[in-house]
């Protein structure tokens, strides 16, 4: 039966269930005892599927398992600015999205980022990552502010706000951090020495 009602079919649904499953076991295992500590068999085998059927959903290999979700978030990133609703500024759009996504508030994320910060190859493609949707982001904003797709501002807007997560993760309250730095990138200095925002 063809699928009309814009939803994903069985077929669909069942290959993301299966994915997030494997990527959710992976991410367990890199917890628990190091990303050198773990091979693809293993997690295959704790996610009760064949090696061939994780490759199949992740090509890339292991490093593919730990940033699953690479392209969604650059879309869902890129949708939150040029989707914003009228009278959203651009910070304030990407800071909901940030805080809607969970991250800064997870407390597996400082987990996350220590196995990411401690393991060569995972730093390197994080950076990779970061840069290529940092890029992406920018030019969505450009595009939204009337600038060229290069504008400096933008593209430090952009950078910038990608970094609060990882800061914010490792404050006292990741919350209340995520929306003081992005109060900062939304107003500068006013947001140091205002009295909505004190600095102490």
């Amino acid at each position: 039966m063809t699928e009309t009602s814009g939803q994903p079919g069985r077929r669909e649904r069942k290959k993301a269930a299966t994915r997030r499953s494997i990527a959710d076991t992976a991410l367990r295992l890199f917890l628990e005892r190091g990303y050198d500590g773990v091979g693809v068999r293993e997690i295959a085998d704790s996610a009760d599927v064949s090696v061939s059927t994780l490759f199949k959903h992740f090509p890339g290999g292991k490093e593919a398992l730990v940033f699953d979700e690479d392209a969604d978030r650059e879309a869902a990133l890129v949708a939150a600015v040029t989707g914003r609703p009228p009278g959203r500024s651009v910070p304030e759009a990407i800071r909901a999205h940030l805080a809607a996504s969970g991250r800064a508030g997870d407390p597996r994320f400082g987990e996350f980022q220590r196995l990411v910060q401690e393991t060569p190859e995972l730093r390197e493609h994080s950076r990779r990552m970061l840069l290529r949707h940092a890029n992406a982001l920018a030019r969505a904003i450009a595009e939204q502010a009337g600038r060229p797709p290069e504008d400096d501002g933008c593209a430090a807007l952009a950078r910038l706000a990608l970094e609060v997560p990882a800061f914010a993760a490792d404050r006292d309250d990741p919350s209340a951090a995520l929306d003081r730095a992005f109060a900062l990138l939304e107003h500068g200095w006013t947001a140091l020495t205002s009295p909505e925002h004190p600095t102490a």
